[in-house]
């Protein structure tokens, strides 16, 4: 009989207080396990072991120390997605020095102005970057000592295997504290200057052990950029943890490709991903005349499922092989997820768990979970911290405060924005929301974002954004924002599958106004020609609006 794969976590999971335990843990179960798949330089797949990636970050951190990157050295990172990313990352770790992961697509002005306010000392990048290096090379305010192309890791790997075989043991030996400063992570937000987020070894390695304590699961993908908080968490350190492997993806663009490749059991991924694959799955269902045959199956399936018979992975089975075979569960973050995607996903045979999260919380608050799941909600907060609702108004919603292990220790060399974010031990996020009588968190939309009527009302746009795309199934991005005490709603609509959509919005948008309060109604809609501009976390920028004629 096949074993039913269970995405429950592990409860007997320790608390473990560094990354270098981690890894070294890690390791010492992982042995000569298979830990990582991935594409090299010339497209070709290749693969590690968890012995394989020890040897080869020991070769790295060794390079490193040799050239005087110690006692908590800034080293930064500017690259896409590899497998020399990570080797640098965890090397970083394992010597006790800073990591620094840059946002590859941020422009060359905004990564010098992120070294140089860190006062980097070194920085790790890809042929990519060259030319942006040659000019960081040449501004005399530029802290950086040592540029280390990922080029040439081989070489470095070379050269700290003989120091380390010759007895240089720097990288396995010193010691690394649960309060050290493990990383300075420079938050992508949508509206802003960006902060440096300080956070220690054991603010992430504690979310980290309790993120597993909750979920599981077995092989995955991972298309998340390295240098967020989420992958950490979902991927570089959870699969020591669990010691599972993993496939980092080449690029989003490749995902179906890559679930059909790697037949994963699960993987983490932000809404639109989610969205993306099930909507892919009912335009294919009406491209191939199969549209009426899916209704019937979901209408069979919902009978079965009332008299408590589970068919649906079998009922499904097409769309299920069509993602690998195995995919079971999914892990969503980083922000709002429409509940009819979460509910439709699960109609098909695989689990949408969605959390909330932020870079200051290293990053994950909240997670809905197997034993503890509410659809729309963002679920119950993790065992390394606890959360609040500070002022709830009549509805019970107020900004969300949290506190824990996890929580950051504060801004890079800003004083005045770490006072202003914390209240007490008291973490402010700016997010507002609301906990039901069984503790499960509902998001409401960003303090910052809030629409302030000159009528003395708020209105929360990602709560109008999400009643919007659950109204109006064409729209497929919307922003909401006030321009002279108007409301007003840009949408992207899908025309590929919606061919009417700019002839229905209109009068759509007045039934919609219908369903919901007076000062909340919409008083303008526009339509966009192409998608909104997005932060590397897929999140539509908040501090867009149309230009002006």
């Amino acid at each position: 009989m096949k074993k039913k794969l269970s995405n429950l976590g592990n409860p007997n999971i320790p608390t473990y207080n560094t990354l270098k335990e981690i890894i070294v843990k890690g390791t010492e179960m992982g042995g000569d396990h298979k830990q990582f798949a991935f594409l090299d330089k010339n497209k070709v797949e290749q693969s590690r072991t968890f012995n394989q990636t020890w040897r080869e970050m020991i070769g790295v951190g060794t390079y490193f120390h040799s050239i005087g990157l110690v006692n908590q050295a800034k080293i930064a990172i500017v690259a896409e997605n590899s497998y020399d990313w990570m080797l640098a990352y965890y090397a970083t770790n394992m010597t006790r020095n800073i990591s620094v992961p840059m946002d590859c697509k941020l422009s060359a002005d905004d990564i010098g102005d992120q070294l140089i306010r860190c006062g980097c000392d070194a920085l790790v990048y890809s042929d990519k970057f060259e030319g942006m290096v040659e000019e960081f090379k040449k501004n005399p305010d530029m802290p950086v000592k040592h540029y280390l192309p990922i080029d040439e890791f081989d070489n470095y790997k070379e050269i700290g295997y003989k120091l380390f075989d010759e007895g240089n043991t720097y990288v396995v030996d010193v010691e690394v504290k649960p309060d050290d400063l493990a990383c300075i992570v420079y938050t992508s937000g949508t509206t802003g200057k960006s902060k440096g987020v300080m956070l220690t070894h054991f603010n992430i390695a504690s979310n980290c052990s309790s993120s597993t304590r909750v979920l599981s699961g077995k092989h995955a993908i991972g298309f998340l950029p390295l240098n967020h908080t989420y992958a950490w968490v979902s991927a570089l350190f959870a699969c020591y943890i669990l010691t599972e492997w993993g496939y980092m993806c080449d690029s989003i663009k490749s995902i179906q490709s890559d679930l059909k490749n790697q037949k994963p059991y699960n993987f983490s991924g932000v809404p639109l991903v989610v969205e993306t694959i099930y909507d892919r799955i009912w335009r294919t269902a009406r491209s191939t005349g199969r549209e009426e045959i899916l209704k019937k199956g979901l209408k069979i399936s919902r009978f079965l499922m009332k008299l408590g018979i589970d068919r649906r992975r079998k009922i499904f089975a097409t769309i299920i092989d069509n993602l690998g075979g195995n995919l079971s569960m999914i892990v969503c973050g980083g922000a709002n997820l429409d509940p009819k995607y979460e509910i439709g996903m699960r109609e098909f045979g695989i689990d949408v768990y969605n959390g909330y999260g932020m870079t200051e919380c290293s990053p994950a608050i909240t997670c809905n979970r197997p034993d503890k799941y509410k659809p729309g909600s963002v679920g119950v907060p993790l065992d390394c911290c606890e959360i609040k609702i500070h002022n709830p108004d009549e509805e019970g919603v107020g900004e969300i405060y949290v506190r824990g292990t996890n929580v950051m220790v504060g801004y890079y060399n800003d004083p005045e924005a770490t006072a202003a974010t914390f209240d007490g031990e008291w973490l402010k996020t700016g997010d507002h929301g609301r906990i039901d009588e069984d503790g499960f968190l509902f998001m409401v939309g960003r303090k910052k974002n809030l629409i302030c009527l000159s009528n003395g009302k708020n209105v929360s746009p990602e709560e109008l954004e999400d009643k919007i795309s659950y109204f109006m199934d064409y729209v497929q991005e919307v922003l909401v924002y006030d321009e002279d005490e108007q409301i007003i709603a840009e949408v992207f609509l899908n025309e590929e599958d919606y061919p009417d959509a700019r002839e229905r919005i209109k009068a759509d948008m007045k039934e919609f106004n219908k369903t919901v309060a007076s000062f909340k109604r919409i008083n303008k809609t526009i339509v966009r020609d192409e998608e909104f501009p997005k932060t590397t976390t897929l999140k539509i920028v908040r501090k867009y609006m149309t230009p002006k004629n």
